[in-house]
């Protein structure tokens, strides 16, 4: 399986979609939870390119976005191959 890294707070229905569509998908992945800040979230805005907002998701160390971007890749297919080995 791919490295799957993920970016996200508590209470965050965003974070929760996401975390379940990787569930579904029976994706490893680690998880930082920034909900208090600290070094993981000034870590996640660097490599997001400056974006705030959580989820941030990355697989491999290549940026997919948030939520809409990760279920955007599945709806189209193409989210299996990148979490393929």
């Amino acid at each position: 399986m791919a490295k799957v890294e993920i970016y996200t707070k508590a209470f965050c229905g965003y974070c929760h979609r996401a975390k379940a569509l990787l569930e579904g998908k029976q994706a490893a992945f680690e998880e930082y939870d920034i909900t208090m800040g600290g070094p993981k979230r000034a870590e996640m805005i660097d490599r997001a390119g400056g974006r705030t907002t959580v989820p941030q998701i990355f697989i491999d160390g290549a940026h997919i976005g948030g939520s809409d971007e990760l279920a955007a890749l599945d709806r189209g297919g193409r989210l299996d191959a990148l979490l393929a080995p």
